[in-house]
């Protein structure tokens, strides 16, 4: 080997199409391998969770279940909606957001379980197992090449006829050794194309998983908007107040015309109330949808749920009204507002 690397000795080349089949395998394992490891980063992002997978598999223990981020964003929606309180529009959104995450941890549970079986495993299989052997029997035949290229050498140093016919009979054994090795090998590469073919099913099984998973998502979201968009219509109107811009249009564009169609009767304080409030010279009542902290003096700090007093003041801002609770008085935001009958 030594003397090849110096290139005092000759060295025996393997046929073109096993060269050929030596470069398929060792493409098949460094590309598996990359593969296999971001998919591992695909399905669980968090490297000290997937060293922890590593450390039980290795240990041949079941790893404990933990509770994955959608799941833990959704018990937090959950949790903070009941204590909003689930009979305010904010406090029902989020109880209803969160059920739909845990939904949605669920289904991810099931893509990195199903996804784990039917196309990490079998990639893991084949570095561990297959291409070891493969790597082993590589070794092996590279082994057999240098002892026949050592009797080759030897023969051609051999000078008497004793030394010569005893290096002959070496090659003979060596170059027969090495023939059987190189046909163990070839038969054991040649079989990287049925690998191939195992791992074009599981494939085929990974994007059936994930296309599962976002058809679920996607179903769990959709049911999502659609509650969603049967309560929050005195926020909405609200906010497009000044925009000139009708709910039901806004609507319609964002959750679609079959959805408007069960929504549209929900809408309880048109665009124009406001409208008409400003036109005129009197005062409405008004119910605080959210807390609100006055940024200066001129501001009136609103509470949740609470019942003020509200009216237009010629040449204020168009997103303002004048607020007024008992003895205190100032600007209020209309987004802030539902504006009773």
């Amino acid at each position: 080997f030594t003397e090849e690397k110096l290139g005092q000795a000759e060295k025996t080349e393997l046929d073109a199409h096993l060269e050929n089949l030596l470069s398929k395998a060792e493409c098949t394992k460094v590309w598996t391998e990359k593969i296999m490891k971001q998919t591992e980063v695909l399905l669980q992002p968090n490297p000290n969770a997937r060293i922890e997978e590593f450390v039980y598999e290795k240990l041949d223990r079941k790893a404990p279940s933990r509770i994955n981020n959608p799941e833990l964003l959704g018990q937090y929606m959950i949790d903070a909606g009941t204590e909003f309180g689930p009979g305010t529009a904010y406090g029902n959104a989020l109880i209803k957001c969160g059920e739909t995450q845990k939904r949605i941890g669920t289904a991810d549970r099931e893509l990195i379980q199903t996804s784990a079986l039917n196309f990490l495993t079998p990639l893991r299989n084949f570095i561990e197992g297959d291409y070891k052997t493969i790597a082993k029997e590589r070794k092996l035949l590279q082994n057999k090449r240098l002892d026949l290229d050592a009797a080759k050498t030897r023969l051609k140093k051999a000078k008497a006829a004793e030394t010569r016919s005893s290096s002959e009979q070496e090659l003979r054994i060596t170059q027969s050794e090495f023939d059987r090795q190189a046909e163990i090998t070839r038969l054991l590469l040649e079989g990287i194309s049925s690998t191939h073919a195992h791992h074009l099913r599981c494939l085929t099984d990974f994007v059936e998983a994930q296309t599962t998973y976002y058809a679920q998502c996607y179903q769990y979201t959709l049911d999502l908007q659609r509650q969603l968009g049967s309560f929050p219509s005195n926020y909405l109107s609200n906010n497009n107040q000044t925009s000139g811009t009708p709910v039901s249009s806004t609507l319609s564009n964002v959750i679609g015309p079959s959805v408007m169609a069960s929504t549209s009767s929900l809408v309880v304080t048109p665009p124009s109330t406001v409208s008409d409030l400003k036109e005129s010279s009197g005062s409405r009542k008004a119910r605080v949808l959210y807390d609100y902290d006055a940024a200066n003096s001129t501001e009136l700090s609103l509470l949740a749920d609470e019942v003020i007093t509200v009216f237009s003041v010629v040449g204020m801002d168009s997103d303002w009204l004048m607020g007024e609770r008992g003895s205190q008085k100032g600007k209020v935001p209309i987004t802030y507002l539902e504006l009773l009958n």
